[in-house]
């Protein structure tokens, strides 16, 4: 690594990882690591700024977590968000107070002097939409800081030390409803911190193919493609890193979209020429999920059959006598790793398992490669159309590992994944007919465990419902509903009706990403 880079102390923040974000798009490498072994990895890493987030805990109480003290004292540039706001203060002598000082949701804060934060960006006596989302906040600010701009219930919105570069925020700069946060974080590295921003996704891609190589040396790699975007673009990232080394293991699961599984082969035998071993695994994965219906247990289940295929393939590849296949490439993404567990370790708290998260076992004696562990969706769509990947399939929707089995709530069977799968085709179909893919993050269909009463001509059904589902987002760790006209979601629920058989109703789901999550299961 070549670059200046940041260091974000992860204080346990479901978004701690939207800040890593703003500093990339600001041009800057950084890395997370919680409070508890951020010092090992500022004194490793010698970062040219640092970047506290906020977090779950109060200050005030025995045994919250706090910065390490070696890094408040290096003289280095500190950005703290929220709790790192908190924790800072009352580590430098102020003081901090909990529970009468809740604000959540939209605030507007009052700017009160200038500062190299607001730089371009806000001016005195003006107010500015932030959000804020904490229940403490910094009644006494430490020696040396003054305040820059105040909400009605956050008197220091804004604190900074400018001659030690301390620079301090209350509500979170990095979320979407701060609109001028990302410009906010940019003025932190660029202005305060002198950062470059020279770190791109071309960059990446040449840095990600020297630590393959110097990775996986001269072994032999499988990498599990899935049919989503994610592992495609691994795939050829890797591929570009090692040649021939690399062999692409398409297991079809039976849980694919409608003709998936066939644009997969094409891309990849046609398009780029890279040796794919095709398996119709469909039987063997459907008969194991009959009669589960707990969605963790269907995750764990459809992982361990992708890791036995995996197994047995590559003792298969080995027998050619070209020696033995010591690595497994995945398609792994940040928010995968964020809503598994902590990415590194830290105190986030555990939304979901996925099911290419968490290391492999033992026997199978293989070693992971995963170059998009730390990129978000949105990136992979770059770094995709960087390594020459068709624009139809680096844009389209996510799909998610265990497929269309975590679309079906409850069991799993081949004639549920039948009606499934036509619904959820005519649901796309209607999609890009009404010019409206590309402005959905995400759209699927899910079929419900739900049985409800209709009647088609002059006779009583009792079929079931079909849940329809499409998000707007940038990264996919925050989402909203897509807010369809009426006319197209009934024209869209009658074709449903009409050619699904086994179909008699049709819902929308009008949840946003918090308080759900934007799969079902």
């Amino acid at each position: 690594m070549h670059h200046d880079l940041v260091l974000i102390v992860d204080f346990g923040s479901q978004v701690t990882q939207l800040i890593a974000r703003r500093v990339r798009e600001a041009g800057v490498y950084c890395e997370i690591h919680p409070f508890s072994k951020a010092e090992d990895a500022f004194a490793r890493l010698a970062p040219k700024a640092v970047i506290f987030s906020g977090g779950p805990a109060s200050v005030p109480e025995a045994g919250s977590p706090r910065a390490p003290q070696a890094i408040i004292d290096a003289g280095v540039p500190i950005l703290a968000i929220c709790y790192g706001q908190q924790t800072l203060c009352q580590q430098l002598g102020g003081r901090v107070e909990g529970g009468h000082a809740a604000e959540f949701g939209r605030a507007d804060v009052e700017v009160l002097a200038t500062n190299a934060l607001f730089e371009g960006v806000w001016e005195t006596g003006r107010h500015y939409p932030v959000w804020m989302s904490h229940g403490d906040r910094v009644t006494r600010l430490p020696d040396g800081f003054r305040v820059y701009a105040v909400s009605d219930n956050a008197p220091y919105a804004v604190a900074a030390d400018e001659a030690r570069r301390y620079y301090t925020t209350m509500f979170h700069p990095e979320v979407v409803h701060t609109p001028d946060g990302a410009r906010l974080i940019a003025n932190f590295l660029h202005k305060v911190a002198g950062i470059a921003g020279d770190w791109t996704m071309a960059a990446f891609r040449a840095e990600e193919v020297s630590r393959i190589r110097a990775q996986v040396g001269k072994a032999r790699v499988i990498c599990g493609l899935s049919g989503g975007v994610d592992s495609a673009v691994a795939a050829v990232l890797i591929h570009e890193a090692i040649g021939d080394q690399l062999t692409c293991v398409f297991v079809d699961h039976g849980l694919m979209r409608q003709g998936e599984a066939d644009e997969v082969v094409g891309l990849f035998r046609g398009h780029f020429n890279i040796p794919l071993v095709h398996i119709d695994a469909a039987d063997e994965f459907l008969s194991a999920l009959a009669g589960l219906d707990d969605p963790e247990a269907k995750r764990k289940t459809i992982g361990r059959l992708f890791i036995d295929a995996f197994e047995a393939e590559a003792r298969r590849i080995a027998s050619d006598g070209r020696g033995p296949v010591e690595f497994l490439a995945q398609g792994t993404l940040y928010p995968d790793v964020i809503e598994s567990v902590s990415f590194t370790g830290g105190p986030s708290v555990t939304i979901k398992s996925h099911h290419n998260v968490g290391g492999l076992p033992e026997r199978m004696r293989m070693r992971l490669v995963e170059p998009l562990r730390e990129l978000f969706k949105d990136e992979v769509r770059v770094l995709g159309r960087e390594l020459g990947l068709p624009e139809a399939f680096v844009g389209r929707h996510p799909f998610p590992g265990p497929g269309l089995a975590i679309r079906c709530p409850g069991g799993v069977t081949r004639e549920k994944m039948d009606i499934l799968r036509q619904a959820d085709a005519i649901y796309l179909d209607e999609i890009r007919k009404a010019g409206l893919y590309d402005r959905i993050w995400q759209a699927f269909a899910v079929l419900l465990p739900v049985r409800t009463v209709g009647v088609m001509g002059d006779g009583r059904t009792y079929d079931s419902v079909v849940a329809l589902r499409a998000v707007t987002s940038v990264d996919g760790m925050t989402a909203d509903f897509y807010p369809y006209d009426m006319a197209f979601l009934a024209r869209t629920a009658t074709r449903i009706v009409n050619e699904v058989k086994g179909v008699n109703r049709v819902v929308y789901d009008v949840t946003s990403k918090p308080p759900g999550t934007i799969e079902w299961e």
